[in-house]
């Protein structure tokens, strides 16, 4: 792991390396960089993989103690960690976490070339679903986001709707689990980072408002959502390709919200495809 120090606090990724076209993959709330596994190893002998790991609670150190780690923070640390390794032209992916509209709100995407956005936040739905909407709860409570974690140490407990059961249509390997949870175990300031950002969602007219402004990105993209998921609305997905000007859209068969765990084979495809033709695989 490589670190960069932002205005926020140290930021770890992974890069591959190489002179191939740059790809950069986002996760969303309590993972890491590891949800990308299985869809890295088949792009990393073509194109340049960059793998941040967000302070969204599987990071391992925590954020200064007066970072803004709300939803328009963390896409400004975002666009940060783009300006600080000097990527342009970027081809920028996202699962689960919906920073997109954010970063294109803010007008921070002038590094962004291309963008691929998987099953994720949108439009209103913040915080996501049954998930989402337990976890906001937890985190009002005090030592909610403690107890709702230390639960998941049961591994029986992983599997209800309200917990993940219903982000990944597979288990996820428990040990992979482990890795992303360990740092809301031991770290009273990771809990209180993922608290600020699971708090940190603005009122839903300006979420609205953000997803509109999505017209404005005039570059290719491509949307590609799990056709199963119950989290994340189908519907929000083909509404996202409406909005984006040169959009493509695609739907993942037998997959939940995380398709880099359900479905990475296809998800990698076209990717590939879309990076190297401009289109994603028929």
């Amino acid at each position: 792991m490589a670190e960069v120090q932002l205005a926020a606090g140290t930021v770890e990724y992974q890069d591959t390396g190489g002179d191939g076209p740059v790809v950069v993959l986002l996760h969303g709330v309590a993972m890491d960089g590891s949800l990308w596994r299985n869809v890295v190893a088949p792009l990393r002998a073509e194109f340049r993989c960059v793998i941040p790991t967000l302070p969204l609670g599987g990071h391992r150190t925590p954020m200064k103690a007066d970072a803004d780690l709300s939803i328009p923070g963390v896409a400004r640390l975002v666009a940060e960690f783009l300006d600080e390794l000097g990527l342009r032209d970027v081809t920028l992916v996202m699962s689960d976490w919906g920073g997109a509209q954010a970063l294109v709100a803010l007008g921070r995407y002038e590094r962004i070339g291309r963008l691929v956005i998987t099953s994720c936040e949108a439009f209103d739905n913040f915080p996501p679903g049954v998930p989402g909407s337990n976890l906001y709860t937890s985190a009002k409570m005090p030592g909610g986001i403690n107890l709702a974690f230390k639960l998941l140490k049961l591994k029986a407990m992983r599997r209800l709707p309200m917990t993940w059961g219903w982000m990944s249509k597979r288990p996820v390997p428990h040990e992979v689990m482990d890795a992303w949870f360990e740092p809301l175990w031991t770290s009273a300031e990771i809990r209180r980072d993922l608290r600020k950002y699971v708090l940190g969602v603005p009122p839903k007219d300006e979420l609205i408002a953000w997803a509109a402004k999505l017209r404005e990105f005039d570059r290719p993209a491509l949307v590609v959502w799990a056709a199963e998921d119950k989290v994340m609305p189908l519907t929000h997905g083909r509404r996202l390709a409406e909005l984006l000007p040169k959009s493509e859209l695609v739907e993942i068969a037998d997959s939940y919200t995380l398709i880099p765990e359900d479905q990475p084979e296809q998800l990698a495809a076209h990717l590939r495809s879309f990076l190297l033709t401009g289109r994603a695989t028929d």
